[in-house]
Parts: structure tokens; sequence; C-alpha cells
């Protein structure tokens, strides 16, 4: 990470991660990686495909153990964390979900409630107001009573985007949450995040492969390219053409989003057409 980078990003972090070897299987990802995720900010990891975008997400929140170095919590090691502790501060959303037999979108919502629960006390009005809510949020009240592998991909998408909302963590993660869903339920998931980290000031940590809604949506970016950091900070400040081309290999004009004032990637392709009336960023 180059000075440049560093100084956008000193900011505070309770999470970080310290000189990190990941792997994928027998696969090296990324050695000696660095990185630290601002606080109370909604941070999307961008990146050609197989460059280690949701193997990092992974190892921010204990799915996946680094060969080397440690990830640490408000200075503790996650892997000396025990795993109920742990839950009540990190939520995530894999990209492969596996739906038990016959249980409904409620009951696997609930499920997030988990991590809140002692043996004294197993469920309790402020556990069923999270579920009632996180189905709200995510528009699946009425599918409550529905068997969860009867529903369509985009609908389960949510159930299991609820779950993670109902439990209630500082920090969540979520890796492509936008998978399976049509635009106008991607452009309502994508709010509802923006507005747990503006209104909440929930950390959201994602990985996207649409550049263009990483710009609008992300307050900090982590570009990432053969298991490295390239750059990282406010998409205003580091999305330029040469940046996309170097690392995903598109020609492309930056100009802004019309809409958020943010930058709107418009790759020129092979047979493009001129864009005289376009205003490029850079």
């Amino acid at each position: 990470m180059n000075d440049a980078t560093r100084s956008r990003c000193n900011v505070t972090s309770r999470l970080i991660g310290s000189h990190l070897t990941l792997n994928y299987e027998h696969y090296i990802v990324a050695n000696d990686l660095s990185v630290s995720i601002p606080d109370k900010k909604f941070t999307v990891i961008i990146g050609p495909n197989a460059c280690g975008k949701s193997t990092l997400l992974k190892a921010l929140c204990r799915v996946v153990k680094p060969q080397r170095g440690k990830i640490l919590l408000d200075g503790k090691d996650i892997q000396k964390t025990p795993t109920k502790m742990l839950a009540c501060q990190l939520g995530l959303l894999p990209q492969q979900t596996l739906v038990p037999e016959n249980i409904t979108v409620a009951e696997l919502v609930a499920r997030g409630r988990y991590p809140h629960q002692t043996l004294l006390q197993q469920w309790s009005q402020a556990d069923q107001q999270a579920v009632m809510q996180a189905m709200r949020q995510t528009g699946i009240e009425l599918l409550a009573d529905c068997y969860v592998d009867e529903l369509s991909g985009g609908q389960r998408q949510r159930v299991w985007i609820a779950m993670v909302l109902a439990q209630q963590t500082p920090i969540i993660f979520l890796d492509e949450p936008t998978t399976w869903l049509d635009i106008s339920h991607q452009i309502e998931l994508l709010d509802l995040f923006m507005q747990l980290n503006l209104e909440n000031k929930q950390t959201v940590i994602t990985v996207l492969h649409d550049i263009n809604q990483a710009c609008r949506y992300a307050n900090h970016l982590i570009v990432m390219q053969a298991g490295k950091i390239v750059t990282q900070g406010k998409p205003q400040e580091i999305i330029t053409s040469e940046l996309i081309f170097n690392v995903f290999g598109v020609s492309c004009i930056i100009i802004s989003d019309p809409v958020s004032n943010t930058p709107l990637v418009i790759p020129r392709g092979r047979y493009h057409i001129p864009m005289k009336s376009l205003s490029p960023l850079d």
C-alpha cells in the first residue's frame, strides 16, 4: 500500500488483518496482506475473479483461517475468541448457503438470534422484535410461514439476509449479496445496507462485482488484484480509467453518475459508439 493510500485510510478501525497468508484449498491466494477495515463505514471489495476478494472477506470473519498472520478485533485475535461472543459482533451472509429441510422463513430468520440467547433465557420479546424488524426490512413478512426450500432464489437470498440482520451485529459481512436478485431487489438491498451504515452506524463489508454499484454505495472501496490490495479509499478519490484498465484490463471513460455524483465507469468495448456528449472525469 503506498503512502497516499495510507493517508486516505487514516481512520479508526476495530477490525485489522496483519501480514496475512490466505489460501483456497491448496492454492495461495494472498501473501503478506495487511488491511484495516474502517469502522462505521460501508466498505466494498472489488477486483477481478479469483483475486482473493471472497477469501479475504471470509478470513476477516473467521470462516477461513489464515496460514500466517492474525485478524484482530478490538486488539484481540478472533481465532481465540469464543464463537458465540464473536457472533454477537460479526454477522455473515456467505456466498453459498444450505437450506435446512422443512424450515419456515420465520424459523430460519430466528436462528440469527442464537448468539444473544442463554441457557436461562432462550427466547425474549427483544428476539421476536428483531426477527419481525428484519423481515420487514427485507420485505418478506408475508412469507413468514412459507417453507424456505419452496421459495425462488431471490426470495431465499432475502431470507438469509434477514437472518443476518436479526443477528443485530455492529459489523456485517456480505459475500456477493445481490446474487440471484433482479435489479429492483438489488437496489432495495443496497439501499438497506447503506441505511444500516448511515443511520445505525453499522460497519458493512461486502464483495460486489458491479463496479458502478460499488462506487455509488460504498464510502470506502478496496480494490484487489492477484491477492494484493492495489488501492483503497473513497470512490471519488481512487477510481480512474487507468486503474480500471490496469486492474480489469478494460478500456473505459469515467463520468459523473448523474444520480449520485459518484464515478460511473463506461466501458468502451470493441464496437463502442463515440460519446462526444459525455464529459470524462479523468
